[in-house]
């Protein structure tokens, strides 16, 4: 099942961002998950997964040429967020370190400025793309900096 559908990508606009109320609820999501993480006595994997979307998509941005990660950001967010999903394996409450927590929310806050910039078709190939990729991940298809958390 995926979220959006191809004709959705075709229909979108090309030259205006997503409508703002789907914005406004992906982030609303996205920065109260992270303020789980961060405050909460214990976080949920709904709280991870909400966040890891987020990168997720920051990464699909990157691999189609939407946006640009100079620094490797994205995948070292990515590595923060298995570290902090392994500790929920070590029955620890999922926490994001210092540096994490700092590079995932440098992430999240260009994920904010990526939808208010880009065209909603844009948003919506890398959504699709996103889930394609989580889901060849799932087969057990990754590449080098893939992080899952069994």
């Amino acid at each position: 099942m995926t979220t959006y559908s191809m004709l959705d990508a075709m229909m979108a606009s090309h030259t205006e961002p997503l409508p703002i109320e789907k914005r406004m609820f992906q982030l609303q999501v996205m920065w109260d998950s992270l303020d789980r993480l961060q405050t909460a006595p214990n976080p949920t994997k709904d709280d991870w997964k909400a966040v890891a979307n987020a990168i997720n998509m920051m990464e699909a941005l990157r691999d189609l040429g939407a946006v640009e990660d100079p620094d490797n950001a994205i995948d070292d967010a990515k590595q923060a967020m298995g570290t902090a999903g392994i500790r929920s394996l070590d029955g620890k409450p999922i926490r994001l370190d210092g540096r994490g927590l700092t590079l995932i929310r440098g992430i999240l806050e260009d994920y904010c400025d990526a939808l208010e910039a880009l065209p909603a078709r844009t948003v919506i190939s890398a959504h699709r793309y996103a889930e394609k990729r989580i889901g060849a991940i799932l087969k057990g298809k990754k590449r080098q900096t893939d992080v899952s958390v069994k």
